[in-house]
């Protein structure tokens, strides 16, 4: 049973609709995107991180309505600062476009052009399992600089995005090479 809605790989040829000749959103190459989806680890802290703000947030109007605004101002902005840390947390990751690479930490934001970058390359090594300290044995994407100075992991396949899809790593990987080597040469 076809359905009647678009998908993002595929557009509809009917007349005032889309067609070839129209760019569909994920073909603009000078956006700054994502090439991989954010993993189920990912993804379940910041719903948690959320469900705790929604109880700050409720707590907050608690210690308000009990007549107390200095504590529910500071409540409030615990909220607030849980809610941006939760959505700082699902912008993490490797961006790419036409300009460059781009590596989003926590509390850092690196860009690179792609004439600056050498080479991008998975390779073999001991990455951090989930971001913490502990380091177990897997494959991690790295990009160095003209200089011969790397910028760090960009991906590892034990990362909150990766850890339990192999594949996904690959496709990943695989694409971030794919753009490294399309726009260094041109």
């Amino acid at each position: 049973m076809p359905l009647p809605f678009l998908t993002a790989d595929r557009a509809v040829d009917a007349p005032g609709e889309y067609s070839d000749e129209v760019a569909l959103p994920f073909d603009d190459h000078d956006r700054w995107r994502r090439p991989y989806r954010p993993g189920p680890w990912r993804v379940g802290v910041a719903a948690v991180l959320l469900l705790l703000a929604s109880f700050v947030l409720l707590a907050a109007v608690i210690i308000a309505a009990a007549g107390e605004p200095t504590g529910a101002v500071v409540v409030l902005f615990i909220a607030v600062l849980v809610i941006a840390s939760s959505l700082r947390l699902l912008r993490l990751g490797v961006w790419v476009s036409r300009a460059g690479l781009r590596r989003v930490a926590f509390f850092s934001t690196t860009t690179v052009a792609w004439p600056r970058i050498r080479g991008v390359r998975t390779v073999q090594q001991p990455v951090r399992w989930l971001g913490l300290p502990r380091t177990v044995q897997g494959q991690a994407l790295i990009a160095e600089r003209q200089g011969g100075e790397a910028l760090g992991a960009l991906l590892t396949d034990h990362n909150a995005d990766f850890l339990g899809r192999g594949e996904a790593f690959d496709r990943a990987a695989d694409l971030v090479e794919a753009w490294g080597d399309e726009y260094r040469r041109g």
